[in-house]
């Protein structure tokens, strides 16, 4: 339970279940100088008083098991290791876990549907998620959060032998919310993994994904889609850490921004480790500029110890919308706005088609078309 230095990227030093081992953040360290720390009502530095609430409800078929379990559960922190310090506080505040289990050989004929919802913002609230699908078996799961909250969570996924899991993470808060989660898979041999993370609503939002491979042939695909709004500040931050060989990893992320002092970040992180050879991994983010007065970071990094790679590769671009794409549309009769939101839709819309789950797609595509609904604020960028 101790301190585990980890020296091969400056973004990920430290793990420790420990809060004491990690220090209060200021903003000037490179894991938190994007982040507004002023408005997270103190879950970064202790001074958050834990009077909040947020209910969690699980719908699950009848062959996966759905338990509420106790902090001395050893199932719980098996795969995942706190990294920061927001991570570490809600390791040691949690007073009960979900565990779902998926038994070797079952595939799951409906989602999984974990909701999360927050009563108000005025408290902190802290939670655990332990997901484990055994070998050869196969599901999916839909995470929801949703209402008014100061929530801290830590969500861990053990991914069997051979097995499947896709995961759905829908982060549609009220106006008010602060969320910050650490979401964590561990990959078996043979092990398939993919993600979509979706985040519309809150006030300040902070999503880690990372992924570990335990053994030879796991398969990892990260998507995410992000629509922030004037004041709103949606970071996604990401770590695939190939330790083995022969695994694979693939990301992208988009995001669209309109109104005043919306700010998106994306920071994506993958270390091929000097055993790691065959791996090929390829990571992409792409932010679509609507309005003026938005901000966009977007950093991604890639570290490679080995010269036995069968690809690695990443990207980023981040802009206002392309004048021959809307030249083109408008030249046919089509008026300005309704190009705009043509050109919104094909950009967000190839990583929507790919979200298994019907309902959750319909639902992100209609939340996609509600902020396009709104007019361009003054000062909208239309074009170069």
């Amino acid at each position: 339970m101790g301190l585990d230095t980890r020296p091969l990227s400056t973004l990920h030093e430290k793990a420790s279940y420990e809060v004491a081992d990690f220090e209060v953040p200021t903003g000037r360290e490179e894991e938190w100088r994007f982040t507004p720390l002023r408005r997270l009502k103190g879950l970064h530095n202790g001074t958050a008083d834990a009077s909040g609430k947020v209910i969690t409800e699980v719908e699950a078929p009848s062959a996966i098991t759905v338990e509420t379990v106790g902090r001395d559960d050893e199932r719980l922190g098996k795969a995942l290791v706190p990294a920061d310090r927001v991570s570490a506080q809600a390791w040691t505040s949690f007073t009960e876990a979900t565990v779902v289990t998926v038994p070797k050989e079952v595939e799951a004929t409906a989602p999984i549907v974990i909701r999360r919802h927050g009563e108000d913002a005025s408290g902190a609230a802290y939670g655990h998620t332990t997901v484990i699908v055994e070998p050869f078996a196969k599901a999916t799961v839909v995470l929801t959060h949703r209402g008014s909250a100061v929530y801290a969570e830590n969500v861990e996924f053990v991914v069997g032998d051979s097995a499947s899991l896709s995961v759905i993470s829908l982060q549609d808060w009220d106006g008010d919310a602060v969320h910050v989660a650490r979401q964590h898979a561990k990959l078996s041999r043979d092990a398939r993994f993919t993600s979509h993370n979706i985040s519309l609503g809150g006030d300040v939002v902070r999503i880690s994904p990372s992924i570990e491979y335990a053994e030879r042939g796991g398969d990892a695909e990260l998507y995410g889609v992000y629509f922030v709004d004037g004041g709103q500040h949606l970071e996604h931050r990401l770590l695939v850490d190939h330790t083995v060989p022969t695994c694979r990893s693939r990301v992208d992320y988009r995001g669209a921004l309109q109104d005043q002092d919306a700010h998106a970040v994306w920071i994506g992180d993958v270390i091929i480790r000097a055993e790691a050879e065959g791996t090929d991994t390829y990571e992409l983010n792409r932010n679509l500029v609507l309005t003026d007065g938005t901000r966009v970071d977007s950093v991604p990094n890639l570290e490679i110890l080995t010269g036995e790679v069968a690809g690695a590769g990443h990207a980023s671009a981040s802009g206002r919308m392309d004048d021959e794409h809307l030249f083109y549309l408008q030249a046919r009769g089509i008026p300005f706005d309704q190009a705009r939101r043509m050109v919104v839709r094909g950009f967000l819309g190839q990583l929507v088609d790919r979200i298994e789950v019907e309902d959750v797609r319909e639902k992100v595509s209609e939340a996609i078309e509600a902020e396009l609904d709104r007019a361009p604020a003054p000062g909208a960028v239309q074009g170069r």
